[in-house]
């Protein structure tokens, strides 16, 4: 029996377990990922991690700056893929390109649909202080990420979990379900499942604004915002004018205070009021600096109680 041929969509590493999956299960035509990026400090063009395991593979690999572009719908008619598998691609495309494989297009999403439709669905997870979340198939149609779904699996967020903890679970679990979906499809076993619109809450993308750190809230709130935002863009407070990241905490419901005032020093942290409870921050980092336990920070920056963080 011949291969099912494919086309596969993807840019960042939650989709490289994917291509693997492809590559294994699949005759892949031509990889498609996001155009080389200007990268650290050197802006040097760094190409995607799909397009690094794409080469590896000896895969062709095509990096429009727009799918849906005539010539570029064009070419993948000429290709005439079985199905076209979509991970995290950062293009929307159009219906002329969902229509051309016979298949269909098949997208993996790192929620639970219909919860967490967008962009960032691992960090608002978390940020939202959710206590599960998963991966889903589904068969893609014109709205972002309303298509039918075909498979889910779970996994639990645990308290103290980081985005970039459970975008690595998530990863792998993603090319497992992928796994199943293709063979689902191949063999006429999957069901597909229309979503309930209303049960959808939209991962909008994420600002620098969005890791500034609002001490009102919860020492809960602060905390599920610092761990939702590690490893990208990192939650943020100011002190005296100037822009700390803030990279690890832990919730202190013993203590209180005014928001954002430093209550207590310790060895390796220091403890800030929050609207409810306070945040034992541990790890931070200062302008112009690396990352650092909060007890160095505090041995060396002049840090004492009373000052106020906003």
């Amino acid at each position: 029996m011949s291969k099912l041929k494919t086309v596969f969509m993807g840019t960042p590493d939650f989709a490289v377990g994917c291509l693997e999956v492809m590559q294994e299960k699949t005759e892949v035509l031509t990889v498609i990922t996001q155009p080389d990026r200007p990268k650290g400090r050197g802006q040097k063009m760094t190409p995607s991690p799909v397009k690094v395991k794409a080469l590896e593979y000896g895969l062709p690999v095509w990096q429009p700056e727009k799918i849906k572009t005539a010539e570029c719908v064009a070419r993948l008619r000429e290709l005439n893929p079985d199905l076209i598998v979509v991970v995290a691609f950062g293009q929307i495309l159009s219906q002329e390109v969902l229509d051309i494989p016979r298949l269909g297009c098949v997208n993996v999403h790192a929620s639970l649909l219909p919860r967490y439709r967008g962009a960032a669905p691992i960090h608002w997870s978390i940020i939202n202080g959710e206590t599960e979340t998963g991966v889903t198939t589904m068969m893609m149609d014109a709205g972002l990420d309303t298509g039918d779904m075909l498979l889910k699996s779970k996994i639990e967020i645990t308290p103290d979990m980081t985005t970039e903890e459970l975008h690595d679970k998530l990863a792998v679990m993603g090319s497992k379900l992928l796994t199943d979906t293709v063979d689902g499809l191949m063999a006429g076993t999957i069901t597909p499942e229309k979503q309930d619109d209303s049960l959808t809450n939209y991962a909008s993308m994420l600002t620098k604004e969005t890791g500034h750190i609002d001490w009102t809230k919860s020492a809960q709130e602060v905390h599920n915002l610092v761990r939702g935002l590690n490893s990208w863009p990192v939650a943020w407070t100011l002190l005296d004018g100037k822009n700390y990241k803030v990279w690890s905490t832990k919730v202190r419901d013993d203590k209180s205070g005014n928001p954002g005032e430093v209550l207590e020093l310790t060895k390796k942290s220091f403890i800030v009021a929050a609207g409810k409870g306070a945040v034992e921050i541990t790890e931070i980092q200062p302008p112009s600096k690396k990352r650092m336990s909060a007890g160095d920070f505090v041995r060396g920056n002049g840090v004492k109680a009373g000052l106020i963080f906003n």
